[in-house]
């Protein structure tokens, strides 16, 4: 069998295995199944990048070729989008072991599952060529992902996940008129011949009608200001593994579907034609500031790494709005880089719930010294976040300021600017906490958490230093993504 012929088990394995996953007594069955179907989604994942950054590769379903049958198509693009998910989750599930048990203690095997069927439907979506498949996937994750969202212990992850549900509803909704109205237009599904025939019916009121609905549907997938008050209530009050699980990959996913919907199936000349410019530099701008700001007066830091997500939402969004080479690569970078930040922040707050059973900020005074591996990863992150020089931070907002300068547009250089000074009055509150503030009295004393926590924390902490200094992988590949997008060099 070639690599080609295993593309589909990287969603297949997962999705075979979340069923059986259901039905696995105990904690260590479950969880070793799902390290297993997520070890194997993500060396296949790693096998077919480098080939598909040379060449796109495809899989036909049934040995039916496109239009009729299904297609998987994995370019630079997607396919550095799915290694994302893989590895991710893999370095997730080590880490989840002991959090789940203590916030899930009964049933794991259906909580696993539905984690599997999460992971499954993402990596659906990053593949998949047929623009109703990504519809049937992106509900497959959504759906898994709300009662992901439920099992969180706080009083308000009900309500939470009914609200993710139903904006994510919506979303999903609008996305699906959007796919009905370009089907009725070209009659067919497969993206690839959906883009051959949309400039022949492109000034049609129905066209321009789809892009409107599945630009707000995407808009409410991804969080992208203002459409994301679900994100802050999903994110702070999930379990913490499925809070790190979601703030590395959900919304990266839907940024992609967003991209791939707008470069190569609409055609860059019909986006410049609506006003995709300004929508996304307007929107990035102001988000970037408003979630900043908000999360300066967060309570918990659940709740302000949330926002602090939607920021940097606010960044991709604002790469994505400059229709170059530059821009689209910088956004591609930075929806690599940001899982690495965020999965290791959330981490860290993770393995403080884990011993204190609060993420309050308050309740971080005098973890520098009583949890000092734990904070200083925290706090290595938290340079990443920022922007600090040989920080893979450092390459997204560098890469971005050079797009921002190329194209003139020196207001966004100063938001910027702006938002990584925010980040350092958020993201401060914590450290100054952690390290210059005394434990509380009365206060047990609290240990340092295990390897299983410290481990693949610090995967990612380091990772975010070895992007940071070797950007081959990153800017190589996203640069070639961003060739592809808009249909230029080899």
């Amino acid at each position: 069998m070639s690599i080609v012929d295993w593309m589909p088990f990287s969603v297949l394995l997962p999705l075979i295995a979340a069923p059986v996953c259901a039905l696995l007594p105990g904690r260590m069955l479950p969880w070793l199944l799902t390290l297993i179907a997520v070890l194997a989604s993500a060396v296949i994942s790693a096998l077919v990048l480098p080939q598909a950054v040379q060449a796109p590769l495809s899989y036909h379903f049934g040995n039916w070729p496109p239009p009729i049958g299904i297609e998987y198509r994995v370019d630079a693009v997607n396919g550095l989008l799915a290694l994302l998910i893989s590895m991710m989750a893999l370095v997730i599930v080590p880490w989840m072991r002991q959090s789940v048990n203590q916030e899930v203690p009964q049933r794991q095997g259906p909580f696993y599952a539905l984690f599997l069927l999460a992971m499954s439907g993402l990596m659906g979506i990053t593949l998949t060529g047929d623009a109703f498949n990504v519809f049937v996937f992106l509900e497959i994750s959504s759906l898994s992902t709300y009662a992901l969202v439920a099992h969180g212990t706080r009083r308000g992850a009900l309500l939470s996940a009914f609200r993710y549900l139903i904006m994510g509803t919506l979303g999903a909704t609008f996305y699906l008129i959007g796919v009905g109205l370009l089907y009725i237009m070209t009659g067919t599904l497969n993206m690839a011949d959906m883009a051959e025939r949309i400039p022949e019916v492109a000034d049609t009121r129905a066209v321009r009608a789809a892009f409107v609905f599945i630009m707000v549907g995407l808009g409410l997938k991804l969080a992208l200001f203002p459409l994301h008050r679900w994100l802050p209530g999903a994110y702070s009050n999930a379990p913490s593994a499925i809070t790190v699980f979601l703030a590395a990959t959900a919304t990266k996913v839907a940024v992609y579907v967003m991209l791939r919907m707008v470069f190569s199936v609409f055609g860059v000349e019909f986006a410049l034609s609506m006003p995709y410019e300004e929508f996304f530099l307007v929107l990035g701008g102001i988000g970037i500031l408003y979630a900043s700001v908000q999360a300066i007066g967060q309570r918990t830091a659940k709740r302000m790494l949330a926002y602090s997500s939607v920021a940097q939402i606010g960044y991709i969004a604002l790469a994505v709005g400059f229709v170059s080479i530059d821009g689209l690569t910088a956004g591609l970078v930075h929806l690599f880089n940001h899982a690495l930040m965020k999965g290791a922040l959330f981490m860290a707050v993770g393995a403080v719930v884990y011993r204190l059973g609060s993420n309050r900020i308050e309740d971080f005074a005098g973890l520098g010294r009583e949890m000092p591996w734990t904070m200083l990863g925290f706090t290595l992150a938290t340079l990443s976040m920022i922007g600090v020089p040989l920080t893979a931070g450092f390459i997204s907002k560098w890469v971005l300021l050079q797009a921002a300068i190329a194209d003139g547009h020196w207001i966004v250089v100063g938001v910027v600017a702006v938002g990584s000074m925010l980040a350092v009055v958020y993201l401060g509150r914590i450290i100054e906490a952690a390290y210059l503030r005394p434990a509380p009295e009365g206060r047990a004393p609290v240990r340092e958490v295990g390897l299983w926590f410290q481990l693949p924390m610090w995967v990612l902490v380091l990772a975010n230093f070895w992007f940071g200094i070797d950007t081959s992988l990153t800017l190589g590949t996203a640069t070639r993504g961003a060739e592809v997008l808009l249909g230029v060099g080899p």
